[in-house]
């Protein structure tokens, strides 16, 4: 939804009455500000939208290594499932296979006397 379309509902519903003056300027603050969350969109989406693979808790392509990190359970223990599914006529193996694939790679990090570029 465009800004615009967001300032015209706020201004509606102040308008009407259903939004005092305060909660109205808060309201317009966080849609001018950008802080507004994308309406529709549940947490999990965005953790899943921002998963990465590691690039530096790695065994083979990153994929547990970037789970613990948007998760905060240790990548040992996504390493531990997914063998654990593996075992289960291969599962696991073509879970991780699909992620290595499908989920990008973190950005890499620029250190101290790294050139940006």
């Amino acid at each position: 939804m465009a800004e615009s379309d967001e300032l015209g509902k706020l201004g509606d519903l102040h308008s009407r009455g259903i939004l005092s003056d305060d909660e109205f300027s808060r309201a317009k603050a966080r849609v001018l500000n950008g802080s507004a969350a994308p309406q529709g969109q549940a947490p999990i989406v965005r953790a899943i939208n921002g998963l990465r693979r590691s690039r530096d808790d790695r065994w083979l392509g990153g994929v547990c290594g970037g789970i613990g990190q948007s998760t905060g359970i240790a990548a040992w223990l996504w390493r531990l499932v997914f063998t654990a599914l593996a075992l289960c006529a291969g599962t696991g193996v073509l879970v991780y296979l699909l992620m290595w694939i499908f989920v990008p790679l973190e950005p890499a990090r620029v250190g101290v006397g790294q050139a940006a570029g």
